[in-house]
């Protein structure tokens, strides 16, 4: 199943018009919206409660009711057709999304791949290589523009992952990113910049935050990796529960996964939790992120944690169980301050990190998982350029 689109949606109201006829490279004829899509993550900017209540409200009937008011539940979808249940407010713009725009007739976002390759900037290149980049650069801005215009919130955008681990390469492109999206009309604020969390990613992190320009660090699978993100002032944190589970599965030899799974605990939401609990025991102002959701339970054990991204399936299940007072579900928000505040660290754990400390916490985990998804990015971008290396010039440029 490809991916067509990536968009956040809220429970209520009337979602816009998202999709017309025609294909990367040729003219659109206008048409009725199309009802399948497949959004995947993106940033809400509903905040979650910051009530010190452990119990459900009286007033709230169903699960999801009670989910919500602890934590902000982004929907991860497969296909999507239902959009007045969760009209967007909010989007991520990447490789897999410009590949999907690409492979079907039916989208709106045609228009702006089709404009991005006829771009006289791009176009003036000598190096093929050279040009193909900037063609996918102003792809994704072109793209992240016109969802900018369909969202309230904001638009997150994937930084090309072959630069993980170059520092000065990621800000660039960071820049680069920010020149185009002023020159579509696009605000920084309306924007969060997503970056492979490898040390350098981190360390771009630290520079652009210091500059004011939101990042998004993925691909967390270490607490080390989170602690460093967070002392990088990152703004979105996003660790992978499941993944995390499925390698425990399969692996051994990870200290941090088996110091979790000594104590009856799950290592990807063990890694949630601590991550968690070190940000705001500490003051760091990152909002964290969960992902891989496999269960309704995963859901219940990460309760006040900043964002949870969630399958459709297991809300629609959230939405149908009503929650009397004497269910037999006990939904409490498992992560707050005020429970942060008795966490207890290591002295190790509290170490200023710096790339020394931040390779030896790696454990094989991390390292296998880090590397498989910036892998994924990868040839997903090289996919790309070598879709417009086949498609260009479109005709009538």
């Amino acid at each position: 199943m490809k991916q067509l689109c990536i968009l956040r949606y809220p429970l209520q109201s009337h979602p816009p018009s998202l999709f017309r006829r025609g294909n990367c490279g040729w003219p659109a004829q206008s048409a009725k919206a199309s009802a399948v899509f497949k959004p995947r993550r993106y940033f809400p900017l509903i905040r979650a409660s910051s009530g010190s209540s452990s119990s459900l409200d009286t007033g709230l009937s169903t699960e999801l009711d009670a989910v919500t008011s602890y934590s902000e539940i982004v929907p991860d979808t497969v296909i999507f057709d239902d959009f007045e249940i969760f009209p967007p407010t909010a989007a991520t713009v990447s490789s897999s999304l410009i590949l999907g725009i690409c492979s079907l007739p039916d989208t709106k976002f045609r228009s702006a791949v089709d404009t991005a390759l006829a771009d006289s900037k791009c176009y003036g290149l000598e190096s093929s290589n050279d040009r193909m980049s900037c063609f996918f650069n102003q792809a994704l801005v072109n793209v992240g523009g016109d969802l900018a215009r369909l969202v309230p919130g904001r638009v997150s955008t994937e930084v090309d992952a072959r630069l993980a681990y170059d520092t000065h390469g990621i800000v660039q492109k960071v820049h680069k990113f920010l020149e185009l999206y002023n020159e579509v009309g696009v605000p920084p604020e309306r924007l969060l910049f997503k970056i492979p969390s490898t040390w350098q990613g981190i360390e771009a992190s630290r520079l652009l935050e210091s500059e004011g320009i939101q990042t998004h660090m993925t691909f967390v699978y270490s607490f080390g990796q989170a602690a460093a993100a967070a002392q990088a002032g990152a703004s979105v944190i996003q660790i992978f529960v499941g993944r995390l589970r499925d390698w425990a599965r399969n692996h051994t030899g990870d200290p941090e996964v088996e110091n979790a799974l000594r104590r009856g605990e799950d290592p990807g939401l063990a890694l949630v939790t601590k991550a968690y609990n070190y940000i705001h025991k500490y003051g760091h102002k990152s909002k964290l992120m969960a992902a891989a959701i496999r269960n309704k339970q995963d859901i219940f054990n990460l309760l006040g944690v900043d964002y949870i991204i969630s399958p459709l399936k297991i809300l629609q299940s959230l939405k149908e169980s009503v929650t009397p007072r004497d269910d037999k579900y006990s939904l409490i928000r498992r992560l707050s301050p005020q429970s942060a505040a008795s966490y207890n660290f290591s002295d190790e754990e509290l170490v200023k990190w710096d790339q020394y400390s931040f390779a030896s916490a790696m454990g094989p985990a991390a390292v296998e998982l880090l590397t498989a998804g910036m892998e994924s990015y990868v040839n997903q971008s090289k996919r790309v350029e070598e879709l417009f290396g086949k498609i260009w010039p479109p005709p009538n440029v």
